[in-house]
């Protein structure tokens, strides 16, 4: 039976680099599996992921409005379709998120989705929460805070490294704007 997974974590967890080794993996035996990533996450390039270890693929590209369910089933009806795996799934829409599930339940195809779980502000993304809430597997990725404890904040930082209390709640970026800590480290620095 396909599953909605939700792999989720803190900045510089390895989610790209997962994703990438996942869809290598179906490759490798013969099956293949469709991409797809944030349109506004231009920092390596449109239409590709990559990560922060060099690896990358083509990927198609989602917008509020892209009707996923409607690009999977149309790209399926020409060709067998093994997995759907999404990066920066934190930028789904609540309706996306639905879309991934019809994927796995009506057209039997498990989808991966991948992406933050909080925001700079320890704020749910909306496509996170759905996830949360209606995913068949939930996976916790572990990044490393700067004492070795378990990262699970992001902590956004302006040019001169002091943290970003306020501001929009998407802003792309990546270890200039980014830092991965533990709680305790992330309260103390927005103190």
């Amino acid at each position: 039976m396909a599953k909605l997974y939700f792999y989720y974590a803190s900045m510089n967890a390895g989610k790209s680099s997962t994703l990438l080794q996942a869809a290598f993996n179906y490759v490798e035996r013969g099956m293949r599996a469709m991409l797809w990533t944030a349109a506004h996450d231009d920092r390596f390039g449109t239409g590709q992921i990559t990560s922060r270890i060099g690896l990358n693929a083509p990927a198609y590209l989602f917008e509020a409005q892209t009707d996923i369910f409607a690009a999977v089933a149309l790209d399926l009806a020409s060709a067998p379709l093994d997995c759907v795996l999404v990066d920066e799934a934190q930028f789904l829409t609540k309706a996306q998120v639905f879309q991934c599930a019809r994927i796995s339940d009506e057209l039997k195809i498990p989808v991966l989705c991948y992406g933050l779980r909080t925001d700079f502000q320890a704020e749910l993304f909306p496509g996170s929460a759905q996830l949360l809430a209606i995913a068949d597997h939930l996976v916790e990725l572990k990044a490393v805070c700067e004492c070795g404890a378990k990262a699970t904040m992001n902590l956004r930082v302006d040019e001169t490294g002091q943290a970003v209390k306020t501001g929009a709640q998407t802003e792309i970026g990546g270890n200039d704007r980014y830092i991965a800590l533990c709680r305790k480290h992330f309260m103390a620095k927005m103190a």
